[in-house]
């Protein structure tokens, strides 16, 4: 009998949330996604020292020299795990950038410039920006460019219709934050479909399949195998190399789960910056979550910037 992971894989491509390459190299997901967090316990391991040690040196003689050296590692690292995945690498910008959509611009045609210095072609790579309305006006422009983005930290319906006016390549809705929130402000548990996260990951690809928005829905930030099973035939799903090492050590066959075929009972609707700011506003558990993830993503960036001070500093 075939392994869960094998079963997922025929319906959802896998994606690995990780910036660990040893563990990429083992789970042979098509794509990977990384993050602030996921750069810097990844700078932590010594394997990932001469590429500290090179993203230093890269930016040698810039006025900005911590802030450049973090985009160099970024890039490195993606660099790294594009020759291990078929298909794309997803690098984030800057958290602190998040509400300045021009500077949030800027920064993802840096990042696709210091790819294509290293070889690698911006097809290869998706921008990861914040779902603010900044970002989302920012990820429209970038698309118009041919830089493709992954809007991420995407926790409101009314997030998922901006995304989709706006042509963005790829949402990143969190399930497993979700599902955070409701534990804990409901006190109890929630399992497969019953799970907000879940049934909010399923609202979005129903609107988006009856609308025939072509941006890809890719849920994240799981918790558990049954939150996956749960979301079995969403188009993307980006998976912890813990997770998908439980889902390959058990067997049993996986169909598309029935709530992502259903009908949407959403109508189409278009959001201005105020009817955007104004549904996402309602959403308690959305309006929270976003601004808790910008946080601690910027908290994570200045640790990665501190420990590349630190070993600059110990150069000298």
């Amino acid at each position: 009998m075939p392994s869960k992971l094998d079963s997922l894989r025929q319906h959802t491509l896998i994606v690995a949330d990780t910036g660990d390459i040893d563990a990429i190299r083992t789970l042979q997901p098509v794509d990977a996604t990384t993050n602030p967090s996921l750069l810097l316990k990844a700078a932590q391991q010594p394997e990932y020292a001469a590429l500290l040690d090179q993203a230093l040196q890269q930016a040698a003689g810039s006025y900005q020299l911590i802030s450049d050296a973090g985009d160099h590692f970024a890039v490195a690292v993606g660099s790294e795990i594009v020759k291990l995945v078929p298909g794309r690498v997803s690098t984030e910008v800057d958290a602190r950038l998040s509400f300045d959509r021009q500077a949030t611009v800027d920064k993802a045609r840096k990042l696709i410039e210091l790819y294509e210095l290293a070889g690698v072609t911006r097809d290869r790579v998706l921008i990861k920006i914040a779902a603010t309305w900044e970002g989302i006006q920012a990820a429209a422009e970038l698309e118009r460019e041919g830089i493709q983005c992954n809007l991420t930290l995407l926790f409101s319906f009314a997030q998922a219709q901006a995304c989709a006016d706006a042509g963005v390549f790829l949402i990143s809705p969190f399930v497993g934050r979700i599902y955070d929130w409701y534990k804990q402000h409901e006190g109890r548990d929630f399992q497969g479909a019953d799970d907000p996260g879940v049934q909010s990951v399923s609202r979005i690809f129903r609107y988006y399949k009856q609308h025939m928005y072509a941006t890809v829905v890719m849920g994240a930030s799981f918790r558990n195998l049954g939150q996956i099973e749960a979301l079995c035939g969403c188009d993307r799903l980006t998976i912890s190399p813990a997770l998908l090492q439980q889902l390959a050590a058990e067997s049993g066959p996986l169909a598309p789960a029935a709530q992502l075929t259903q009908a949407s009972e959403d109508s189409q609707q278009r959001l201005d910056e105020a009817s955007f700011r104004w549904a996402h506003n309602e959403d308690a558990m959305a309006t929270e979550k976003l601004a808790e993830g910008i946080r601690a993503f910027a908290v994570d960036q200045r640790k990665l910037e501190q420990l590349l001070e630190a070993r600059a500093a110990s150069a000298v």
